[in-house]
């Protein structure tokens, strides 16, 4: 089994600056995902990259021992991606975003939001 470049959205209870350390810890520690972004007021969680989704969701929850909920999966090829990425430029943040991405990556996650 082939695994592809995938954008997942979650939903994860994020009450606490606590919360939000345990969360962003155990996204860290997962090889597989090359970038995530947590949204602590609307207490989502967007991952990227190679790996199976439903192995990432149950982990995370198996390491934080809180609620995961997938909102939201997207699959990317590889050629599409490839063209796209080239005219994309800069993403845009918001004051309450935490973003840790490679530059290749930022339009994957850019979609995976709208």
């Amino acid at each position: 089994m082939t695994v592809k470049y995938f954008c997942m959205v979650m939903r994860i209870n994020i009450d606490c600056s606590g919360c939000y350390r345990k969360v962003k810890r155990v996204l860290l520690d997962v090889p597989e995902l090359e970038i995530h972004l947590l949204e602590k007021k609307q207490t989502r969680v967007i991952v990227g990259g190679r790996f199976i989704p439903q192995d990432v969701a149950i982990m995370i929850r198996k390491k934080t021992n809180r609620r995961v909920e997938i909102l939201d999966i997207q699959e990317f090829s590889e050629d599409k991606d490839a063209e796209v990425m080239e005219d994309h430029k800069s993403m845009t943040n918001n004051n309450n975003w935490t973003l840790l991405a490679t530059h290749q990556h930022q339009h994957q996650i850019e979609t995976c939001l709208v």
